[in-house]
């Protein structure tokens, strides 16, 4: 599993300021706050790029119910969607969780399947036995579908990984990242794919082929109703699974806050593999049905608990530097760089192996009390049964947290005492991390690490694909790298896109304009972004900005006008604490930009003769007004 880090930590100097440490907030509602989709067929609305945004009756348009009286008295289930493209957006204050179908998944899938995929085919449910005849049938029946096939057989074979998890994954974050036939094509820009589906779009032009000509939107219409009952018999188990983590944990059910648990069942797939997703915000679990009609609710569950628990840790990322030294002992541990390298990243997927842990299911059964105690024996014979059962499911509770912890999850066992004491306490999960992370004895853990031998994971790995560093963000991250170029392309597509975050694309361009000195292109992307950002970082640092501009021009007037840059900057109330230094900084002094040692007549004679002039002409520009490393 790999998880993503949310921060870069490297900035450069002459002013730039690194992404911003997304903390994720937990919306809330209760427990019966989440609402009943219909779906229906019809056409989609794909004004929302890589979404489905149906209404009506759309298929996959969720049309939702009024939302469950709280005084009902009867848990509200999860919202289905009939999804053509990736995911259909829900509106705020809405579901945050969602159960779908998709066609391009489906149209993988077959395409797998046609190609040789038969990954075990014996325990799918019949749905896939009776689609791969059909598509069988069309292919006897039609040169033009048997070309189409062999198409896309010869790309896949061409692009097979090794691994055979990650090349099903690759098509896997294709398919959600794909509208639906018979456009097949990306619903986002190519810098937005996620990298391992950029490695194989190129298969898109051949899929639209094949579904074309093997008449493959014909037969998911027509197994609409498998679908549908799949999705009905996942419907409560999922809705169960939900509703018991959030109790245990003491948390409401999220409402749309911006972030998406999803399911997305695809028959076509191996029941076997459960492939987890996480793009942005949007976390994802595709399952496929087995015989009987289930899924692996226990991978799905980890996914939702990365969902659930990852905002309450990050909220506190920027505290934990006192934690790192209890990576030094994992360099070993057979888990993921990112685990070894990202104190935040190891805490969250401990505290969630200890979570499972604490919520094992047995194969034997929990004593139940008699209805009626006659005699005082039957009491005494009861609490024997029950101290039996604790001792043996503690037994097995541990035998589990002291194999994760081989298994490089070091701090599993610290959080799973803490929560042992969380389940006698009042306290929720969101009230109680703070004490949990934070009371940690750093040392004493170390010590422990330390002693362990390490091993490999032998069980099965749930695929997880990294989130895309994509737009804006990826356009940052060029920046970091000096990229300037690169930087600059990205954040003007961003601004050419209609729906595209233009704020943060007027703020690096307003950063890529100072690194370039050129100071009126700058002042114009910095009060561009004033005027349509609602981030308190992104409005402060650019309020920064102007006054720093203001400032190197050392004229009297201009230094008035950087004063009240300044104060609007403090005035946002950006909790980070370089914003107020640099602000404070602004206003009891002028910005002057670095002074650059001038080079000697000699200097001039050796340096080597530049045929294009670009020295030259950069030689004449202003100094760009930096912002001193932090």
């Amino acid at each position: 599993m790999t998880h993503v880090p949310r921060s870069f930590s490297r900035s450069l100097r002459l002013g730039f300021v690194p992404s911003r440490l997304r903390v994720l907030c937990l919306g809330v509602v209760g427990l019966l706050g989440l609402s009943l989709a219909a779906s229906a067929m019809g056409q989609q609305n794909p004004s929302t790029p890589g979404a489905t945004g149906q209404s009506g009756s759309s298929p996959g348009g969720a049309v939702q119910n009024p939302a469950s009286s709280s005084s009902s008295g009867e848990p509200a289930p999860i919202q289905e969607s009939v999804s053509h493209a990736r995911i259909a957006q829900p509106e705020a204050g809405g579901s945050a969780i969602t159960l779908e179908t998709s066609e391009p998944l489906f149209d993988i899938g077959v395409a797998l399947n046609a190609c040789g995929y038969d990954a075990d085919l014996a325990n799918s449910n019949p749905v896939r036995a009776v689609i791969r005849d059909e598509v069988n049938e069309e292919l006897r029946g039609s040169a033009a579908a048997r070309d189409a096939r062999d198409g896309v057989c010869g790309y896949l074979r061409d692009h097979q990984q090794p691994d055979k998890g990650l090349d099903l994954a690759q098509y896997v974050s294709l398919a959600l990242y794909t509208t639906p036939p018979p456009a097949l094509e990306p619903s986002v820009s190519e810098t937005d794919l996620p990298a391992d589906a950029a490695q194989v779009d190129q298969i898109l032009p051949l899929l639209r082929k094949f579904n074309e000509d093997a008449h493959l939107h014909a037969i998911w219409i027509h197994h609409r109703p498998e679908y549908q009952a799949l999705m009905d018999g996942v419907h409560q188990p999922l809705t169960k699974m939900v509703l018991s983590s959030n109790i245990y944990l003491k948390l409401p059910v999220s409402s749309y806050d911006g972030r998406r648990f999803l399911v997305l069942l695809e028959p076509m797939l191996a029941p076997a593999v459960t492939n987890a997703r996480l793009y942005a915000n949007d976390y994802i679990a595709v399952a496929s049905p087995n015989a009987a009609g289930t899924i692996h609710m226990d991978e799905v569950r980890h996914v939702y608990l990365q969902y659930t628990i990852e905002p309450l840790i990050y909220a506190r990322a920027a505290a934990m530097n006192r934690l790192e030294p209890l990576l030094k002992p994992l360099s070993a541990a057979p888990i993921d760089f990112i685990y070894r390298s990202d104190i935040t990243a190891l805490i969250t997927e401990c505290l969630i192996r200890a979570v499972e842990a604490r919520n094992m299911v047995f194969d034997f059964p929990k004593p139940v009390k008699p209805a009626a105690i006659t005699q005082r024996t039957d009491g005494f014979k009861f609490d024997a049964e029950v101290a039996t059962y604790e001792r043996k499911a503690e037994t097995q509770r541990r035998q589990l947290v002291d194999r994760d912890m081989h298994e490089g999850w070091a701090l599993t066992a610290y959080f799973y005492d803490q929560m042992v004491l969380l389940e006698h306490d009042s306290e929720s999960l969101k009230e109680a991390i703070g004490q949990m992370v934070y009371g940690m004895d750093v040392d004493r853990q170390k010590k422990q690490e330390s002693q362990i031998v390490f091993v490999a994971d032998t069980r099965a790995t749930i695929h997880r694909a990294p989130a895309p560093i994509t737009g804006v963000r990826l356009a940052e991250l060029k920046l970091m790298k000096g990229e300037l170029d690169d930087a600059e392309e990205i954040a003007q597509k961003t601004l050419d896109d209609p729906k595209g975050d233009h704020a943060e694309a007027h703020y690096v361009l307003g950063q890529v304009s100072v690194m370039q000195r050129f100071p009126t292109e700058a002042t114009e992307h910095f009060e561009a972004a004033i005027k349509e950002s609602k981030n308190p970082r992104t409005l402060a640092w650019s309020h920064i900005y102007l006054g720093r501009l203001y400032d190197v021009q050392a004229e009297p007037e201009h230094r008035k006008k950087a004063l009240e840059e300044y104060k609007a900057a403090l005035a946002v109330r950006d909790s980070a604490p370089d914003t107020k230094i640099a602000a404070e900084k602004g206003l009891k002094a002028p910005f002057a930009t670095p002074k650059r040692a001038r080079p000697t007549e000699e200097d001039d004679d050796k340096a080597p003769f530049d045929p294009t002039g670009k020295a030259e002409k950069e030689a004449y520009k202003p100094s760009a007004p930096g912002i001193p490393p932090r």
